[in-house]
């Protein structure tokens, strides 16, 4: 069973308010399965969609990632690999140009721990205190509050690739809650994997895969998040499945880390000594996928994964 640990930045506290500390090795569940592993794995949810800037936003800063405690989310727009929105703990940002300059965008203040887009114009942004939806794009949102859900802090969320109304919620500290009218309510499916849960995912084969940060594993489903089996020990923080091959997965943690089989084996394509946050795919351009590093760094692959350039470079602790 392999292992995983990140290093954080000094200052940034963790999504669930807390200071980030050095995650350390835990004991196998009982529910732990053995799988044959290449590499270590740590993962998190990066889903696709946005607009392009609008003129007239300001800069966030001068150059480089936006100065803001934790980036949480990310997602490339569907019809612009150079068009991307990050959820970070104070709002969105967008960028236009690959991730070189970024500007301040909806949602200001509020926690964007997740972003999901079911449909072309339909996009949702869960995290503490926030469950939001857009009609157009991501230009404008609306709170949704529904029924079944014990609070709104929502560290994981995602959307069922084949059933755009089946959603999924991991509120922190109760468990996953499930949802097949599109937000309008929500039902409780797993306290065991959900308290502690901060990546969420759905594969196209239905399959729900979540990186639980209380536990150090990532752990499958293949009952709609009733059943789980543990897949590899690690700290989780980004997951993200190919829109055109669902067999290729990402997920970031400790770096990088690439399976071609569906999240069954993997191996290591990018080490970051201080690790990596939100992960995401381009769907129009299925071979570019984009990867925040924790030390303000922006990676970008061109060949699916396999290579990473960086956009931005990293700072020192």
């Amino acid at each position: 069973m392999a292992t995983a640990t990140t290093k954080h930045r000094k200052g940034s506290p963790s999504p669930s308010r807390g200071p980030r500390k050095r995650p350390t090795q835990v004991k196998r569940p009982r529910w732990l399965i053995p799988v044959v592993a290449a590499c270590v794995l740590a993962a998190g949810i990066g889903l696709v969609a946005v607009l392009a800037l609008r003129p007239g936003s300001e800069p966030a800063s001068a150059g480089g990632l936006p100065r803001t405690s934790d980036y949480h989310s990310l997602l490339v727009a569907p019809s612009d690999p150079n068009t991307l929105l990050l959820g970070t703990h104070d709002g969105l940002f967008r960028t236009s140009d690959g991730g070189v300059t970024w500007a301040k965008a909806e949602l200001e203040g509020q926690d964007a721990m997740s972003l999901a887009q079911p449909t072309a114009r339909t996009v949702w942004a869960a995290g503490h205190d926030l469950l939001a939806k857009s009609l157009d794009g991501g230009s404008t949102w609306q709170d949704v509050r529904p029924a079944g859900l014990p609070g709104l802090d929502v560290h994981g969320f995602a959307v069922d690739p084949r059933v755009p109304d089946r959603l999924y919620a991991a509120v922190a500290g109760q468990g996953l809650y499930r949802s097949d009218d599109a937000g309008q309510t929500f039902e409780l499916v797993s306290r065991v994997v959900g308290p502690g849960v901060m990546a969420l995912a759905v594969l196209a084969d239905g399959r729900v895969v979540a990186g639980d940060a209380q536990r150090q594993v990532l752990a499958v489903s293949g009952n709609g998040g009733k059943d789980w089996k543990g897949v590899v020990e690690a700290n989780v923080m980004g997951l993200a499945a190919n829109p055109k091959n669902p067999r290729l997965v990402l997920a970031s943690g400790p770096g990088v880390l690439r399976s071609t089989d569906g999240g069954r084996i993997w191996k290591q394509t990018l080490s970051l000594d201080a690790g990596a946050g939100p992960i995401a795919w381009s769907a129009s351009e299925p071979k570019i996928a984009y990867v925040v590093g924790l030390d303000r760094s922006l990676w970008r692959s061109g060949d699916s994964g396999t290579t990473w350039a960086a956009v931005l470079p990293g700072e020192e602790d």
